[in-house]
């Protein structure tokens, strides 16, 4: 297929807790599209490999089970998720679910043998990707591209609250530290560091409102439909 038939990607990327997951459900749902939750499948592959007995330093094992797990994002019921028809969303969450993929996405196999899958998820009418590397590596090729960025601070106060909300004992400088861990593996190893795609609109979600950084993005959205005249309704119908 020629690389103009593909159907259009959005790319959202940054580190985690600054709203990029919550922004890019949002809008894979006002707009129709498929979504891809690319750190979640990081995490997928660490809780089948948990489920299937494989150890986190078995490169083969992970990579095998990266290539056969069926995984689904809804659009329909935010937030779930389903590994070979299971409900598997909480699990998703956990700080450990995380922790561990942070870890095995360093390993050049995995991210390899998850490329194609995430590739996959490009179908008719359009893909909302989320992650660390969707409009740099995976998806460069993306029509708009967003990072969302905020302080390691603002970050893990929103994860202490999403915790605490839910009464799960949690501490806010543990959460820090991890964060601040979590940021420094990402953005050093050699493998798809974390960094802004070329063009990207950067966000700084710190002092804004989801809605807020929603309008941000519907407007970037809009702008680049404009000026493109042959194509006004890509993203959105009039009322936007």
């Amino acid at each position: 297929m020629d690389e103009h038939e593909l159907p259009p990607v959005i790319a959202i990327d940054g580190p985690s807790g600054t709203g990029k997951g919550t922004i890019a459900q949002l809008l894979a749902t006002e707009l129709g599209w498929h979504l891809l939750d690319s750190g979640a499948l990081y995490r997928i592959v660490g809780i089948a490999a948990l489920q299937s007995g494989i150890d986190a330093a078995d490169p083969q094992g992970l990579c095998s089970l990266a290539r056969t797990m069926r995984v689904e994002f809804s659009t329909l019921f935010p937030g779930s998720i389903t590994l070979d028809g299971k409900e598997i969303s909480a699990q998703v969450r956990l700080e450990e679910s995380g922790a561990m993929a942070s870890r095995i996405a360093a390993i050049p196999e995995l991210r390899a043998a998850l490329l194609q899958r995430q590739h996959d998820f490009r179908q008719p009418p359009g893909l909302v990707a989320d992650g660390r590397d969707m409009g740099t590596v995976v998806f460069p090729d993306a029509l708009c591209k967003f990072f969302l960025t905020a302080s390691p601070e603002t970050r893990a106060q929103r994860r202490y609250k999403q915790l605490k909300d839910k009464e799960v004992n949690v501490s806010l400088p543990a959460l820090l530290r991890d964060i601040q861990a979590r940021d420094e593996r990402d953005t050093t190893r050699a493998v798809s560091p974390l960094k802004p795609a070329k063009g990207a609109l950067i966000i700084d979600t710190g002092p804004l409102a989801i809605e807020q950084v929603m309008a941000i993005v519907r407007q970037e959205l809009v702008s680049y439909q404009d000026s493109r005249k042959e194509s006004r309704q890509l993203f959105f119908s009039d009322k936007h």
